[in-house]
């Protein structure tokens, strides 16, 4: 009787341990779980200046970027006043777009039905003020440099 409980304890041993074998995924499985597992319409990491890296939270990160952009931009444009035939523009939007290379580009977006402001001279204010920015550390994802744009409203205030 030992025998036969020998031998049934080796076969099922042997059999056994095929229960336990988990097949090895491939490359392509294991790649196409990676990419839904990515969310594609937001950011591993925002755009950044060097005052803002040391912040570890995401949101208070982005949070500090947009005000310090808005804050040298303001600076930048305080000495010239953004008028058309007596009309102040009192807020623009600027479509604001950080390039994988840390390049930065401006672009005003004026309401369609408005025709009172001075585009072209209000375009050109811009790129004329709107250089020499800090280096900026452009967006990531999932540690990549990725290109990223926003609108950011400048409220201009006549001093």
């Amino acid at each position: 009787m030992s025998k036969f409980h020998s031998v049934f304890i080796l076969f099922f041993f042997l059999v056994s341990c095929q229960y336990f074998e988990k097949p090895i995924p491939s490359e392509e499985e294991l790649l196409q779980k990676k990419l839904k597992q990515i969310n594609w319409n937001e950011v591993t990491v925002y755009p950044s200046v060097a005052q803002c890296d040391s912040i570890l939270d995401k949101e208070i990160q982005k949070t500090c970027f947009f005000e310090y952009l808005s804050e040298v931009i303001h600076k930048k444009l305080k000495p010239d006043s953004l008028s058309s035939e007596g009309k102040i523009i009192d807020t623009i939007q600027v479509r604001i777009t950080v390039f994988p290379d840390s390049r930065i580009s401006f672009e005003p977006l004026f309401p369609e039905k408005e025709t009172s402001y001075n585009k072209p001279k209000t375009d050109s204010i811009l790129k004329a003020r709107l250089v020499n920015f800090p280096k900026i550390e452009p967006a990531q994802k999932e540690g990549i440099p990725v290109k990223t744009q926003f609108i950011l409203p400048l409220i201009l205030k006549e001093d």
